[in-house]
């Protein structure tokens, strides 16, 4: 599967309701995550409407970074981080959930199935995961 097929198939989970931003993400790598489904389900549970709903960082900003950490095996994953930060900032034009979503401002800057889909592309991105995945 492409990192551009996984990322279109975490944007459909999250408009169709199926996971959160979070979990949308992690699960969109299930297959390279020595986690089951579920377990992976319950770790993104929390993280629905962004960290701290919607007062924090985008669920799928915080999945990409744990998918991360995994995808690494922790090696590196803080410059990583940074690099996927930096990546989803420039495609969505924010971190911040209520400000991608326009709480405050009545301007969208990113929908929650584009803000999926932009954390799935730029993990693949920065981890070069076309060539592995």
């Amino acid at each position: 599967m492409t990192i551009e097929e996984r990322a279109n198939q975490a944007a459909e989970w999250k408009a169709a309701g199926i996971y959160n931003c979070a979990q949308a993400v992690t699960q969109a790598f299930a297959d390279q995550i020595p986690v089951e489904a579920e377990t992976l389900k319950k770790l993104g549970a929390g993280y629905a409407a962004g960290m701290g709903c919607m007062e924090a960082t985008c669920g799928a900003l915080i999945g990409a970074v744990m998918t991360a950490g995994i995808l690494t095996d922790g090696k590196g994953t803080p410059a990583v981080s940074r690099q996927l930060v930096a990546g989803f900032q420039e495609k969505c034009g924010a971190t911040i959930c209520k400000d991608l979503k326009g709480i405050g401002t009545g301007r969208v800057l990113c929908s929650c199935p584009e803000c999926v889909r932009n954390a799935v592309l730029t993990l693949g991105e920065v981890l070069k995961l076309e060539e592995k995945v």
